[in-house]
């Protein structure tokens, strides 16, 4: 006789006990968990960091075409006026303003730029006004208000969520996040399944597998560049990117001894409030010397620039151009900045579009004319030449069209990560859960995590406040409360 098992009965089958396999283990839950509450935290302001980097990789092209009125001539001018008599003629359209910086004509049929400062010289994106001259007439073709320009809200949507220092210190925060993100993405894709499933069906109709799939395709092809994209984001920062500008500046590259300037020095980044004239990142440190050559400049100027005895913009430019060696128009920008005060000097900023390495500082005595400090690459120390490098490499400009092309697919691959790792969040959530992966049990595991997650919140610090303030909110308030509990998981 045969005997039958009902189907409603255990099989007698013997089955040896299985080991746990990466995917479910509790470091990869315990890396799982820190991804998803990363995520969740900084993936709207990754998108928006995301959105606005595309926008503003596109500036140049933009601005020559939506400012070509003013900033474009119909014909060569073949000779020019000075360059302080088209200042004047700026300053004459808005009596009572102050000059914070002029860009000479840098072709025979551009405009002379005239930079008017805004009322708080303190806030890098200060409002200010810009002045377009005809340089052979001295007419006022007409007048731009930076701080009202696209590309303009777009940068400071970008670097600090048009909130100030509170907008800057989120995006910081958010941009160190992103790469404990892609680390603990790394990971998972490394130990759990994604890796061992990437078939060509990746990309059909978007179930959850599919879409995780998309996501860790996505993170693993962009990650280094999206990695490099944050790390050369960063010496903009207003808290890391200011220390690491001093770091450098002490340590890694060759600066004017101060103690040899006449009266007191102030840190170039000071001079002025537009980023469009600014000093490189490299020379934002650098310490600027005061004028007074054979004793001129102990007075106290009436109605400010220029001052009694100065010399005149055009001396100044002409004066600093042989410095700047193989950087000159058109194919470099030039900037001329006014003397601070009666004892500030005329500082002339070369800027090459494309190569970081053409670009000078230049400090100009603005009485005798004599060049006080001539800083350029020659100067800069091995992190200050990789930081100039990736600031040119991040917007896009360094190798052209090829390099725009890469940053605009590493913004449209985070677009990709923030859009999948949220809808993935929304399709698998319980009703009235969060969905986050469980809590591990093993103290020695967890602990291991932390120490790694430590080690990057020591390297970027307002990362690390947030990891502790995280853990001590889980700690002290979610796990004391149950229905918080069960909601958190």
């Amino acid at each position: 006789m045969t005997s039958t098992i009902p189907p409603s009965a255990p099989s007698p089958v013997l089955v040896a006990p299985q080991r746990s396999v990466p995917g479910s283990s509790w470091r990869y839950r315990v890396v799982w968990r820190w991804h998803f509450y990363a995520g969740l935290l900084t993936a709207p302001v990754l998108l928006v960091m995301a959105i606005t980097g595309a926008i503003y990789l596109f500036k140049t092209p933009f601005e020559n075409w939506r400012y070509a009125d003013v900033r474009a001539l119909p014909a060569p001018v073949a000779s020019a006026l000075p360059l302080s008599g088209q200042i004047q003629a700026a300053l004459a359209a808005r009596p009572g303003a102050k000059l914070d910086s002029v860009i000479p004509a840098q072709a025979p049929d551009r405009t002379t730029r005239v930079i008017l400062a805004g009322g708080d010289p303190s806030n890098p994106w200060a409002p200010g006004i810009s002045v377009y001259v005809h340089p052979g007439t001295g007419e006022v073709l007409g007048q731009i208000d930076d701080s009202a320009t696209f590309m303009r809200v777009v940068r400071t949507i970008h670097g600090e969520l048009m909130a100030g220092v509170a907008g800057d210190r989120v995006v910081e925060t958010a941009a160190c996040w992103s790469l404990i993100l892609v680390a603990t993405g790394v990971y998972l894709w490394w130990r759990g399944p994604a890796r061992r499933r990437l078939p060509r069906s990746a990309w059909r109709p978007l179930r959850r597998g599919r879409l995780r799939r998309i996501h860790a395709v996505t993170g693993i092809v962009a990650g280094v560049v999206l990695v490099f994209l944050v790390l050369s984001g960063l010496p903009w920062s207003g808290f890391w990117g200011d220390n690491l500008s001093k770091f450098q500046a002490s340590v890694g590259s060759t600066m004017p001894d101060s103690a040899t300037f006449a009266r007191e020095s102030v840190p170039a980044k000071d001079l002025t409030a537009n980023p469009d004239a600014a000093v490189p990142w490299a020379a934002e440190q650098l310490p600027v010397p005061a004028s007074g050559h054979e004793g001129h400049g102990g007075g106290t100027a009436a109605g400010g620039w220029p001052y009694p005895g100065s010399i005149t913009a055009e001396r100044a430019l002409a004066a600093a151009t042989p410095e700047a060696g193989g950087c000159a128009p058109p194919g470099c920008e030039l900037s001329v900045l006014p003397p601070a005060g009666p004892k500030g000097v005329y500082t002339v900023v070369a800027t090459d579009a494309e190569d970081p390495a053409l670009g000078r500082t230049v400090l100009v005595d603005q009485y005798s004319g004599k060049v006080l400090v001539d800083y350029g690459w020659e100067e800069y120390g091995v992190l200050a030449k990789a930081v100039e490098q990736g600031i040119a490499l991040h917007e896009g400009r360094r190798y052209g069209t090829v390099n725009m092309l890469v940053m605009l697919g590493a913004c449209l691959a985070m677009i990709t990560l923030v859009v999948s790792g949220a809808w993935m969040w929304w399709k698998r959530r319980p009703r009235g859960r969060l969905a986050a992966p469980a809590r591990s049990t093993d103290r020695r595991t967890a602990y291991g995590v932390l120490a790694v997650m430590a080690v990057l919140g020591v390297l970027f610090p307002l990362a690390g406040i947030t990891m502790v303030a995280v853990l001590l909110l889980d700690w002290l308030v979610i796990r004391r409360i149950p229905r918080l509990n069960a909601l958190v998981g």
